[in-house]
């Protein structure tokens, strides 16, 4: 049992560091078309992925990757294992609530304690993902994060955004862990022989097969993505802060959301690269979820 402990963080955040690099250009991309990088605003999702390399290079669609793996190593280890911490808590409270609502409630609050304890990072990445080759204003992670500190208001400008942030994380986290446990419970409930199968490591508890795991887990990112990506670009747009030309109209949660509608629209501006985002989302979860779920039968935990 205490090796299990040990180990089921740290399996959680190789997870979560499978599913982003996988689709690390597309975040680098993302970045670019949220904020509108004057480089590539006339660009859509597909040209923007082949322009990237044409003026930086392949590497460049890895921009800001290490300060990403830094952070999700962490933030996917403490997600997941908040979240099984929080359902037992939920449980255990018999607030006299459903299997499905209680889901919704642990993703939720999990989610959000992964990004207040790791938010620092985020805000390095962006800031470092957002750079085009020959303007750089950032060296590396460790002058990033000196120059926030020093230019920024101390630890208060690694912060920046953190409204929008926890408040799409609610629905994002939340609708993401109830879509796939509710498509997991159904699924195993009306199909369990197409569907499941017995777990590696206790063979009386059904699981999802693999390919049934992925499809589960994909879904889900996509439905949370929709839900809460408008504050997705507005977290973006605050974060960048004074690398913006327009950042004084970007100071708090409200200001950015009116400032993005009324410039560009809820589809090239709240909703901008949002396909990207599906593209992103459904290999992402689906490897996090699958990979979550084959360490537990690894770990003896069903």
């Amino acid at each position: 049992c205490i090796p299990s402990l040990f180990f089921l963080p740290s399996w959680k955040g190789v997870a979560g560091c499978c599913a982003k690099t996988t689709t690390a250009p597309l975040d680098r991309v993302k970045i670019l078309l949220q904020a509108h990088n004057h480089h590539y605003k006339h660009l859509g999702v597909f040209s923007t992925l082949c322009a990237v390399p044409k003026k930086e290079g392949y590497l460049g669609l890895y921009k800001g990757n290490g300060a990403m793996m830094i952070r999700i190593f962490p933030y996917g280890a403490i997600q997941f294992m908040a979240f099984d911490q929080y359902k037992k808590v939920v449980i255990k409270k018999q607030l006299g609530i459903s299997g499905h609502v209680h889901r919704l409630m642990a993703g939720s609050m999990a989610g959000i304690t992964a990004v207040i304890c790791t938010y620092p990072l985020d805000m390095v990445r962006v800031r470092l993902a957002f750079q085009v080759k020959g303007e750089h204003k950032y060296m590396g992670i460790i002058h990033a994060f000196k120059m926030i500190y020093t230019k920024e208001g101390g630890f208060r400008g690694f912060y920046r955004g953190l409204m929008p942030t926890v408040v799409g994380m609610a629905p994002y986290a939340g609708f993401s862990f109830f879509t796939f446990g509710t498509l997991k419970s159904i699924g195993l409930a009306q199909a369990p022989n197409l569907l499941g199968r017995p777990s590696l490591d206790n063979p009386d508890v059904l699981v999802l097969k693999t390919h049934v795991n992925l499809l589960c887990g994909g879904i889900a990112g996509a439905i949370a993505q929709t839900i809460s990506y408008p504050l997705d670009v507005t977290r973006r747009r605050m974060q960048l802060g004074a690398v913006l030309p327009d950042s004084e109209k970007c100071l708090t949660m409200v200001q950015t959301l009116k400032y993005v509608y009324q410039q560009h629209g809820i589809r090239r501006g709240l909703y901008r690269g949002l396909s990207l985002n599906y593209i992103r989302c459904i290999p992402s979860q689906a490897v996090a979820f699958t990979t979550y779920e084959l360490m537990k039968q690894f770990l003896h935990l069903n």
